[in-house]
């Protein structure tokens, strides 16, 4: 869009299709319950969901290829939002299959490094793939069109279906899976849609306790949002400092992409050894104050010593924040509706990240275009989280003291 010549505004609000990923809650219900014919009997429920997405992804990726920006700016944005809504229903089955991947008494052990390695393999699409790969097949020296860019990146999607295909089925079945109710009799359509659509959210605030539940919710809403208003603007901000693509390309998708898959590793075995809630509060510190490295990159220009450290410390506090908050949303999931309440706190997550983060280019431009000062606004955005959190922290004490989390462990606390 940028170099067909819209504006930072348009850039912003275009990127609000990601809103889908703070609304999936709405159908993860059906995602959770809802078999597909043919594909569940061959792949289960999870598995069958994730392909079945990937197939409608390559099939809308294909269509917005056949687009403008410039004339045709509604089919491009009907596209990106298809694949936005797409993309988040196959969320809803991934987080499930992960944390079904594993028994209750290896929650505590297991769930950090299995975050650490949600992040690096969606780093590895995101960064190498989408990132690095398409930035340079359409850049400077490739030069591709976009369209024919969007077209082989169709091409990677179906090679990541065939690992779906021979991953493993999880241990457990899961009771959201089942069509009888707790006396055994086959469910009834009322209760079905009961089951399905209700009781998921009410178990987890019976289960946490209205203000402990609140508290979590709200702080996974105000968490990210700095972060978020940076990400939306960085590419902009780089073309605009004079880095090239192929500079973007390889220091912001590759390098940056290659660190954070490193430092979610780290940040797994912090998480073990310290606890979440910890990891957590440190984590959103080291994410705001790495936001400064890029107001100084707006007053010293484009040095590639600077972008490669401020690249460097950033995907580290990304890095580490995200495994935490994978891992601070994974212990209050429930086993029995897991991805209905996965998608729920991811939800709240992002509709912070994605929707309100849609008015950055605006921001920006209401500043006069002075990146720095937008920077040193993205750094102080995370202190309200950080308040909730210490409350949080607090109200954790009663809830593991009348029970724990259901899940094994205590966030509080060290595995």
């Amino acid at each position: 869009m940028q170099s067909e010549g819209l504006s930072r505004s348009a850039i912003g609000f275009i990127g609000a299709v990601t809103a889908s990923y703070a609304l999936n809650w709405v159908w993860a219900p059906l995602v959770d319950r809802v078999r597909l014919p043919f594909l569940h009997k061959w792949l289960g429920q999870r598995r069958s969901w994730i392909v079945f997405c990937q197939g409608l992804i390559i099939l809308l990726l294909f269509l917005m290829s056949t687009a403008d920006p410039v004339s045709n700016l509604f089919l491009v944005g009907a596209s990106a939002l298809g694949i936005a809504i797409v993309s988040a229903s196959q969320d809803v089955s991934i987080d499930a299959y992960r944390v079904m991947l594993f028994r209750r008494d290896e929650m505590d052990e297991k769930i950090p490094w299995a975050s650490a390695l949600a992040t690096a393999g969606w780093q590895s699409g995101y960064a190498f793939i989408g990132g690095t790969l398409a930035l340079w097949l359409g850049g400077e020296t490739i030069g591709l069109e976009w369209p024919s860019v969007y077209r082989a990146l169709t091409i990677f999607i179906a090679l990541l279906m065939i690992g779906v295909i021979l991953s493993p089925e999880p241990l457990e079945q899961e009771a959201a899976e089942k069509r009888f109710d707790h006396d055994g009799k086959e469910m009834g359509p009322g209760t079905w849609l009961e089951e399905t659509l209700f009781i998921p959210f009410t178990e987890f605030f019976h289960r946490c306790g209205l203000k402990l539940g609140l508290g979590i919710l709200v702080f996974l809403f105000s968490f990210r949002l700095g972060e978020a208003m940076l990400g939306r603007m960085s590419l902009v901000f780089y073309v605009e400092l004079g880095f090239t693509t192929e500079q973007i390309a390889l220091y912001s998708k590759f390098f940056g992409g290659f660190m954070t898959i490193v430092f979610s590793l780290v940040g797994a075995f912090v998480n073990t050894r310290f606890g979440v809630i910890r990891g957590m509060l440190v984590g959103g510190i080291a994410m705001a104050g790495s936001n400064l490295l890029y107001a100084a990159m707006s007053m010293v220009g484009p040095e590639p010593w600077l972008f490669v450290l401020t690249l460097l410390i950033d995907n580290f506090t990304q890095a580490f924040a995200t495994v935490c908050a994978i891992s601070f949303i994974s212990y209050f999931a429930s086993r029995t509706y897991t991805g209905t309440q996965f998608a729920m706190m991811t939800s709240i997550s992002n509709f912070g990240r994605t929707t309100l983060a849609a008015s950055s280019g605006a921001i920006v431009d209401g500043l006069g275009g002075n990146w720095m000062l937008f920077f040193v606004l993205t750094t102080v955005m995370v202190t309200p989280a950080l308040l909730i959190l210490l409350w949080v922290g607090k109200l954790l004490g009663a809830y593991n003291g009348g029970g724990g989390t259901g899940q094994g462990g205590d966030p509080n606390q060290p595995a």
